[in-house]
């Protein structure tokens, strides 16, 4: 299943997407883990969570971030929950491409029974209409 956390920029996204951590964690029987770009969570994400900042591992454009995820997935069976803060930072701006890699994901996701909720910096009306997933609009 596939989240879309949507707003503007400085709308709470990261503060939702903190929270919903929060409630994985305390939900999962698995790991949980916590994609951002920069290490601005450190000290706001439970110590339980795997974070992983992407600037370490200079990720960038979508097939590169899917390419990264899809090895999270493989190299640990027991993810459950993958929250990502800043998504168009690391893939692009391009919308139709989120709209691609989304698509990507929910297989993905639906193959390895692990919920990932993306935040996205745009208006819900800027969202292409291919992308089918639930959207938490802040």
């Amino acid at each position: 299943m596939i989240t879309l956390i949507i707003g503007k920029k400085g709308s709470g996204k990261t503060k939702k997407l903190i929270q919903m951590a929060s409630e994985a964690i305390e939900s999962s029987k698995g790991h949980v883990v916590v994609m951002e770009k920069g290490a601005k969570m450190t000290f706001d994400v439970h110590h339980r969570a795997r974070l992983i900042d992407f600037d370490e591992y200079s990720i960038r454009g979508y097939d590169a971030f899917y390419g990264f995820v899809c090895g999270i997935c493989a190299c640990n069976y027991d993810v459950t929950d993958i929250l990502i803060d800043s998504t168009l930072k690391i893939g692009g701006p391009n919308l139709e491409e989120l709209a691609v890699f989304v698509a990507k994901l929910d297989k993905l996701s639906g193959h390895t029974q692990t919920k990932i909720v993306l935040s996205v910096s745009a208006d819900e009306d800027e969202i292409p209409d291919s992308i089918n997933a639930v959207s938490v609009k802040i």
